[in-house]
């Protein structure tokens, strides 16, 4: 940290209100300065300083739960106008990157504007000038024409003065007192000056709560050449009704806030000032209320005069103003000319996921859930680490941040060791990737955004992902202005860190096949719309002949492998099977029957069940994309065969189109026969296997037997073996019951010859 006695020149305790003042004693104490420090630089509020004040004070500060530190010290003198030195100082944890964007001017640069004196000195012309700019006729004025001198010989009002006059009264009775303003307003020390309230009374009281319209706020500077503040004050295009020169060291500008309650006054009041410190001017704060005395025009304060320098100058309301404030310190770039930069066009962001992303761009990947959002995201972190390709598209190295919000620590680890293994990838740049776990601790993505922003600072990521955005959605999803005011935190964090920004959202209901890609996304189409690049993913349904191929095709890997790694026979299979042969299931399983061990042939048989449990599982899934930087790319399709996306080398999904929309009792109906057709087919494995592990010598199993071991009546097991409409067909054509005659009668089970 800066100095702190260096830093105590840029806040003037004058301008502190009594806590701010009780904030910078309590400060130093706790970073080890002694009660002089504190002495002499309250010594500077010439007002307000007593001797002997801060020793007492200081001796009360013997520590809190919450301390007040030095870092308070160098906020203030911040707002003070201090500038820090290239580099900063380090952030914490809870603290945010904050533009100062509430600086419109650069005092340095602002050329002092001299104020001109009346050259005709007319009192009379200068109060009614000023009652009839503030007041409407009927509203009831406060002024103070008696003062009296404190100890250090300055003038204080001495009463609350008068508050039951109106403002038409008082310009009438001024407009004819031939220029005797003391007839008026009664007679006043001209030493001292006199003072006027610039917010209507009530005619009862002159406290906040007897102002009737909070019209004006009072901004005064005593610590700024005269003509610096009259400039400084233009500059800023302040609303002002009346600008005074107060026969002192400052000049009262009375400004339209025009505030509809008490509370929203306090607001703009508060906005104004800190607009003015921003911008060079140290403000005293004591003129917050909107009772607050300022210095009334036409009179004599020694050897000046208090006096009018202007009326309604700079902009003409507070809406106006306000406007201008936002649009004027809105630090977005200036406007080109074309013709400028022709011949020196910048190069284009070069690629991060080729033809698709730009790096410092921004890309959403919208679907619905089991599509595997979240690992494809995984997929995608690690592609771009290693600098490998992501489904059909190559990427660039570099380091990634990804921001886990919806998985528990262990999860998410488990979940990238997963994903590294089942795609068959070396870890060789595990360094480049860094997650930022935030299960139950993520906040809203405005408050999320520059605490990422700090922690990413200086790490030179390619790209951060944000998985998912609905746990720091702010606002309501589907109001377009709430959902851009979200998606622009994602462009600070591209402007910030120079990276791109991905992040994944999911499908509003109902089916979304007759819907175009952007249309598909939940909430407002600004999701759709605002991204660099939208890769949209819709499901595919399987046709039952294409699942029966896939089963078959993993059956077969599942056999050769066994074939190869695992069999305990002599069996020359290498030469007897062929090319062919490896690809049709049947083959396979005679060849392995004829030749194989009932232990061998058990064993393939769990092997291919737990194959086609897993090929059951896979989903097929189409992407679509919508680009503002490259041409549209063809539709992908890919498998999601979990834990990762592979994408369809064969064409197989090229010919399907996304489900169309279906009754409810339709979609029940198909539900259902799946079912059905699942559970025959884990009965069918299941007679299988039990039959592989019961059957004896001569080949036959009891059929009591098979059902006990499976959990089914003997009257069903013979049943599936039987004719009719409740026979497996798998299991009549492979197996046989019959009664077994030479040993107990009983029915048997045995294989087909």
């Amino acid at each position: 940290m800066d100095n702190i006695q260096d830093l105590l020149k840029f806040i003037n305790p004058a301008a502190c209100s009594y806590q701010e003042w009780t904030n910078v004693g309590m400060a130093l104490k706790l970073e080890g300065y002694p009660v002089s420090v504190w002495d002499e630089w309250s010594q500077a509020d010439s007002r307000r300083y007593h001797a002997g004040e801060c020793v007492k004070k200081w001796k009360s500060f013997n520590g809190a739960a919450s301390p007040v530190t030095g870092g308070t010290i160098y906020q203030m003198a911040v707002e003070g106008g201090y500038k820090p030195a290239a580099g900063g100082h380090e952030l914490d944890w809870d603290d945010e990157i904050v533009r100062d964007d509430k600086a419109i001017i650069d005092p340095a640069w602002v050329e002092s504007r001299e104020i001109e004196a009346p050259r005709h000195w007319d009192p009379v012309e200068q109060i009614v000038t000023y009652l009839n700019t503030l007041f409407e006729p009927g509203e009831n004025v406060g002024y103070v024409m008696q003062s009296w001198k404190n100890e250090k010989g300055k003038h204080i009002p001495q009463n609350k003065g008068s508050y039951d006059r109106t403002a038409g009264e008082l310009v009438e009775a001024l407009e004819k007192c031939g220029g005797d303003i003391g007839s008026v307003l009664g007679d006043y020390d001209p030493e001292g000056g006199a003072w006027i309230r610039f917010n209507p009374l009530d005619g009862h009281g002159v406290r906040n709560e007897n102002v009737t319209e909070y019209r004006y706020a009072l901004v005064e500077s005593d610590d700024m050449e005269i003509d610096k503040q009259n400039a400084i004050m233009r500059e800023l295009q302040l609303p002002i009704a009346a600008l005074v020169y107060s026969g002192g060291k400052s000049l009262h500008a009375i400004v339209k806030v025009d505030a509809p309650d008490y509370a929203e006054y306090r607001k703009r009041v508060d906005y104004l000032y800190d607009i003015c410190r921003k911008n060079g001017m140290t403000i005293d704060t004591q003129n917050r209320n909107p009772s607050r005395l300022s210095r009334l025009p036409g009179v004599t304060r020694g050897d000046r005069k208090q006096f009018i320098i202007d009326t309604n100058i700079g902009k003409t309301s507070w809406a106006e103003w306000k406007d201008w404030t936002d649009s004027a310190n809105d630090n977005l770039p200036d406007i080109e000319g074309l013709a400028g930069v022709w011949d020196d066009i910048p190069d284009l962001a070069p690629c991060l996921i080729d033809g698709v992303l730009r790096k410092g761009h921004k890309m959403l990947i919208s679907g619905p859930s089991k599509a595997g959002k979240s690992f494809l995201q995984i997929e995608l972190a690690i592609a771009i680490a290693e600098g490998k390709k992501w489904l059909q598209w190559d990427c660039a190295r570099g380091r990634v941040m990804y921001v886990n919000l919806e998985l528990d620590r262990a999860s998410c680890l488990h979940r990238f060791k997963d994903v590294y293994t089942a795609l068959g990838m070396k870890p060789e740049h595990l360094d480049n990737i860094d997650i930022w776990n935030l299960r139950g601790q993520s906040a809203p993505m405005d408050k999320l955004a520059p605490r990422l922003i700090h922690r990413a600072k200086e790490k030179g990521y390619s790209a951060v992902i944000i998985d998912p955005i609905y746990k720091v959605i702010t606002g309501d999803e589907n109001s377009a202005s709430e959902m851009a005011k979200f998606c622009n935190q994602f462009d600070k964090i591209t402007k910030e860190l120079e990276c791109s920004v991905i992040y994944c959202h999911h499908h509003s209901k109902g089916i979304q096949g007759g819907k175009r890609a952007m249309d598909r996304a939940s909430g407002s189409g600004v999701f759709a719309r605002d991204p660099d690049a939208l890769l949209d993913m819709i499901e595919l349904p399987i046709p039952e002949a294409l699942q029966k191929q896939q089963a078959d095709r993993a059956a077969c890997d599942a056999i050769m492998y066994y074939l190869e790694h695992c069999a305990l026979t002599t069996w020359d299979w290498k030469e007897e099977i062929g090319p062919d042969d490896r690809m049709s299931l049947s083959t396979l399983t005679d060849k392995c029957k004829a030749h194989l061990l009932p232990v061998d042939q058990s064993r393939i048989r769990e092997l291919i069940e737990k194959s086609k449990k897993v090929t059951s599982q896979k989903t097929a899934w189409r992407i679509d994309g919508i680009l503002r930087e490259f041409p549209k790319f063809d539709p992908v399709n890919i498998w999601f065969n979990y834990p990762i996306h592979e994408v369809d080398e064969d064409g197989l999904l090229a010919d399907i189109n996304p489900e169309e929309e279906k009754t409810p009792y339709q979609r029940m109906l198909e539900a259902k026969k799946k079912q059905s057709e699942k559970d025959n087919a884990e009965k069918i494995s299941q007679f299988a296997i039990a039959f592989d592990g019961l059957v004896d010598e001569s080949g036959c199993v009891r059929l009591k037997d098979i059902a006990e071991e499976i959990g089914v009546s003997q009257k069903t097991i013979g049943a599936w073996l039987g004719a009719g409409k409740r026979g497996k067909t798998e299991l009549k054509k492979e197996f046989v019951s019959f009664t077994n005659e030479d040993k107990d009668h009983a029915r048997y089970v045995k294989r087909k010859e």
